[in-house]
């Protein structure tokens, strides 16, 4: 059995004018998430609950977003988020605060016999 990688889906989201970096990234992994119904699990035979998933988001601060709060959006699965430099900061027309833009990237990775191999 070995790890094989199965979808991955990208999203991006936003908070507009709270400046609050884990809201605009819990809304990236939701993009990416809730746009389509993952049977892939099922389909090879695994319950869903077993699928990892490697979460990644992209935002100016890294330090401001809180992990759990963005692994606790997904439905199912073990989750592992990594929050690295990326997105966008706008600034206001004043300067006074930013609209913060944030990506996510969700890998999903099945433990499948070797004998399965995965597209891309």
């Amino acid at each position: 059995m070995s790890l094989k990688r199965m979808v991955v889906e990208f999203g991006m989201g936003t908070d507009l004018q709270g400046q609050d970096y884990t809201k605009a990234s819990v809304r990236a992994l939701k993009d990416a998430l809730w746009h389509n119904s993952l049977t892939v699990a099922g389909a090879f035979g695994v319950p869903r609950e077993s699928m990892q998933i490697e979460v990644t988001i992209g935002v100016a601060e890294p330090d401001r977003v809180d992990r759990d709060a963005v692994a606790a959006v997904l439905p199912y699965g073990q989750a592992t988020v990594t929050v690295e430099q990326g997105g966008l900061d706008i600034p206001s027309e004043d300067g006074s605060k930013v609209t913060v833009v944030a990506n996510a990237a969700a890998v999903v990775f099945l433990d499948l016999p070797d004998s399965v191999s995965s597209a891309g």
